[in-house]
């Protein structure tokens, strides 16, 4: 089974991301890490129950990972037009303890399965081989972290709590039977839609808010 690991903003720039998780939630998400095996790097935050928030962008000052980066960010023409046709929440990712049981027949929807960091692996991800999103976000991208739950203990939390989250699709038929097939827990709400796009219900100390 498949269950919801986190959410991502996939930003031009973090000082983006960060100001429009602002405008959406109120709320300044602070730092989390750099990634130098894969060039980028994040602000992290709480959404309760092991979920949370990523706002992830490509690193100006990292080391090109000699391979694609994950969540299309080698492609910054993308990435920029999503982000001004409003497209900011893009995507999610899903964990699981069998990796290899989910990407088994499935490696051209999500990719192959890369063990970061490179020296001392601590957990596997399914990145295409061109580093673009699963079915351009529709689908998530896969992580398995070996059995241990990410630690929460360095992540702010400031009482964010994702209370849902629907995709808005043209084949919304077609995406909840995939959601069905990958047996996933607490799938988003998939509904008809012109484009794919992402929404989520988040409860604040302002009130519920959308981020999107």
């Amino acid at each position: 089974m498949l269950k919801l690991d986190h959410l991502t903003v996939i930003a031009p720039t973090l000082t983006e991301g960060v100001a429009h998780v602002r405008s959406c939630l109120d709320i300044d998400v602070p730092f989390g890490q750099r990634h130098p095996y894969m060039g980028t790097h994040n602000h992290l935050l709480q959404l309760g129950d092991t979920v949370y928030l990523e706002i992830v962008a490509l690193d100006p000052d990292g080391t090109p990972p000699g391979r694609a980066r994950w969540f299309g960010l080698d492609n910054q023409r993308a990435v920029r037009a999503d982000w001004d046709a409003g497209r900011r929440l893009r995507g999610w990712v899903a964990r699981t303890d069998t990796i290899d049981v989910v990407l088994a027949g499935r490696q051209g929807l999500f990719g192959g399965k890369v063990s970061l960091p490179w020296t001392e692996p601590s957990f596997e991800f399914s990145v295409p081989d061109d580093g673009s999103l699963p079915l351009d976000g529709a689908a998530p991208s896969i992580i398995d972290r070996r059995g241990k739950p990410r630690s929460m203990a360095t992540m702010a939390d400031r009482g964010a709590r994702l209370r849902s989250l629907a995709l808005e699709h043209p084949d919304a038929a077609v995406i909840s039977a995939l959601y069905q097939s990958l047996d996933i827990d607490r799938p988003p709400v998939v509904v008809q839609g012109d484009s794919l796009r992402y929404r989520a219900q988040i409860e604040t100390s302002a009130g519920m808010k959308e981020l999107f």
